[in-house]
């Protein structure tokens, strides 16, 4: 009524610019004034425009609002005395209060209960094992309430389950720090810290639980724990002052004790680590040693140790491997650098020569390893690895004598090496020595009993070995077993015309010359043919069963000149002559053959070509096809 009484005016425009909004009800909202819309009238006096919803005033008909139509109110009017100001400011203070604590208390409970939500899917996911989705249910609780000490818990527990010991350790600090006396989470930590080998912090924790009234069960697991943290204390002073005195022995029996309560403590498993090395038992160091790597972060020094082991042990390929590692973590490592160029540059050599080998070119791989040797000239382990690979080579590329001598050398370094007796082996049976064979073949075989090769081999040289007794066409010949044809061919020629039997003219002798002639002859045809040289090399004689259909009362049989077959007969009188025939293919008593079939033995004799090759059996006929056959 006040307002209405005083010489003010309306404006629409001021109202929406002051209050933002368009309720214009009467006396829905009180009241007030906007300080910076002031300014003089036309006699000079400080006017306030006043927007209120609750002050209706009405515009004459056919008026629009705008900026022209004003409401001003006198300031003189509009001014309040200050004690009015404050006791109304005091009469509303008290519910301004009250509806900011309600605001409050309402957003308090929308986000405690979307953290009850969280926490409780969260726990159900835990239960059924979907640890990855529980965690992030939990990570969604603590970002809702950050001092929710429940959801630092839960969150631990999954860690814990996740093998993830450091990140659990950190959860439940914040949990004892949240809550003092949550004993459980306290006693979880120390079991936690004693596990990994900081067994003051575990023994302070928990006796924190011994002096915060525990329950029966707490209580008793405390005093258990702290007894085994001072035992673990104790043991481990003495492991360490038995690894100063040198005794390795007694000094891992102490710290496998330790190492069954604090199964992750980096610092012991890396001096059980050193006392295994130095009582020779590098494997087991290397495995204390990566336990320690991934125990301890940024742990380049065990990467370095792992790969100079596996460096000594001979295995260039994990050296290089675990060197990498100890890199990625430090670039500028200067151990790891300098060990790295140096097993790359060895493990690029013997790549290398594997690849040779594979690619049967033994004499490039034998000058590999050689260099190898050479580059690795004060390891035994490589020196002797390049010795067993050379002599394999020399072996496959079919230099016996040589392989024998290398792989000898191996063998008085390593008697039970199983490769360099295979290889040894294989050499003998070119050099014909099958006893040694045989006997290298069963050294091999009782250190590797199960080795396909190994059985083969063994089977192979004791068939050679029963051959050689009988019928040997590399000795008829005088050729080693690795001879090439050419070589053959030529031993040949030079023992047909020695043996030929027109060189003999003692009955005796030409019979003695016959039978030699006739081997001659068998050899060449036997070790110029590859598939019946491959049969007789693997200990089977491909001419057994001819030569068994041959030894009849007819001593008649077919011989080979340079691929020419001729008759050699010693029963039918005037082959010799080299003038009978059987007229129209009948054979006469006397078995002389057709004359169109009859070759001579002209080219046996020196000065004389040789004539191309006539077969007397027809075209595709074998030429081993002995006489009686014939006849």
């Amino acid at each position: 009524r006040k307002y209405r009484s005083s010489p003010a005016f309306y404006t629409a425009a001021n109202e929406q610019e002051c209050v933002r909004n368009k309720v214009r009800a009467p006396f829905r909202q009180p009241s007030f004034i906007c300080p910076e819309r002031a300014f003089p009238d036309e006699r000079g006096r400080r006017h306030l425009t006043v927007a209120s919803p609750a002050l209706h005033v009405p515009l004459a008909r056919g008026r629009t609002a705008d900026s022209s139509a004003v409401v001003r109110v006198s300031l003189r009017a509009a001014m309040v005395s200050p004690r009015t100001c404050i006791n109304k400011l005091g009469s509303t203070l008290p519910l301004l209060l009250v509806l900011w604590d309600l605001h409050y208390e309402g957003v308090q409970c929308g986000i405690n209960a979307e953290v009850e939500k969280q926490l409780e899917l969260g726990k159900k996911l835990l239960a059924a094992g979907q640890l990855a989705d529980a965690l992030s249910h939990f990570h969604a609780a603590i970002e809702g309430d950050a001092d929710n000490y429940l959801a630092y818990y839960r969150r631990a527990t999954v860690y814990l389950a996740m093998g993830k010991s450091k990140a659990a350790i950190r959860d439940l600090s914040r949990v004892v720090e949240l809550k003092q006396d949550f004993t459980s989470a306290r006693l979880q930590r120390g079991h936690l810290l004693l596990k990994q080998g900081k067994l003051n912090e575990a023994v302070e924790d928990f006796e924190g639980v011994l002096l915060s009234n525990p329950n029966d069960k707490e209580e008793g697991e405390a005093r258990a724990q702290l007894l085994k943290s001072d035992e673990a204390r104790h043991l481990r002073s003495q492991a360490q002052s038995a690894f100063l005195e040198n005794d390795y022995y007694t000094a891992i029996t102490l710290l496998d004790k330790i190492l069954e309560v604090c199964v992750w403590d980096a610092d012991m498993r890396e001096l059980r680590a050193e006392s295994y090395i130095k009582e020779g038992e590098p494997g087991k160091a290397i495995s204390d040693l990566k336990a320690a790597a991934k125990l301890k972060s940024d742990n380049t020094e065990a990467f370095y140790k792992i790969s100079t082991i596996y460096y000594e042990l001979g295995d260039h390929e994990m050296s290089l491997s675990e060197v990498r590692e100890c890199l990625k973590l430090d670039q500028d490592h200067k151990e790891c650098f300098s060990h790295y160029k140096r097993v790359k540059k060895l493990n690029k050599q013997i790549v290398s020569a594997e690849d040779l080998i594979q690619e049967r070119r033994y004499q490039e791989a034998t000058e590999k390893y050689e260099a190898v040797m050479k580059m690795e000239a004060n390891v035994p382990v490589y020196t002797t690895r390049a010795k067993e690979r050379i002599c394999h080579c020399l072996s496959k590329n079919q230099q016996s004598t040589e392989a024998i001598k290398v792989c000898t050398e191996v063998l008085q370094l390593e008697p039970e090496n199983v490769n360099a007796l295979k290889d040894r082996a294989e050499a003998y049976l070119l050099e014909e020595m099958y006893e040694e064979a045989i006997q290298d073949y069963e050294t091999a075989k009782k250190h590797s009993e199960n080795d396909q090769q190994i059985l083969e081999g063994l089977e192979k040289a004791q068939r050679m070995l029963k051959q050689s007794q009988k019928r040997d066409y590399y000795k008829i010949l005088g050729v080693k077993r690795n001879a090439r044809k050419q070589e053959i061919i030529k031993a040949y020629r030079k023992l047909a015309m020695q043996w030929h039997p027109d060189n003999f003219q003692d009955e005796e002798e030409k019979k003695k010359a016959e039978k030699k002639f006739i081997d001659i002859a068998a050899a060449k045809e036997v070790l110029t043919d590859p598939e019946m040289r491959r049969k007789f090399d693997a200990g089977e004689d491909p001419l057994d069963a001819e030569s068994q259909q041959a030894s009849t009362s007819l001593k008649g049989r077919a011989i080979h000149f340079f691929g020419r077959s001729v008759f050699e007969t010693a029963c039918v009188p005037g082959f010799m002559e080299r003038k009978a025939k059987w007229p129209d293919g009948v054979r006469p008593p006397t078995g002389l053959i057709l004359q169109q079939q009859q070759v001579t033995l002209r080219h046996l004799r020196p000065g004389q070509p040789p004539h191309p090759p006539v077969s007397p059996f027809g075209p595709g006929e074998a030429h081993s096809v002995a006489c009686g056959k014939f006849f």
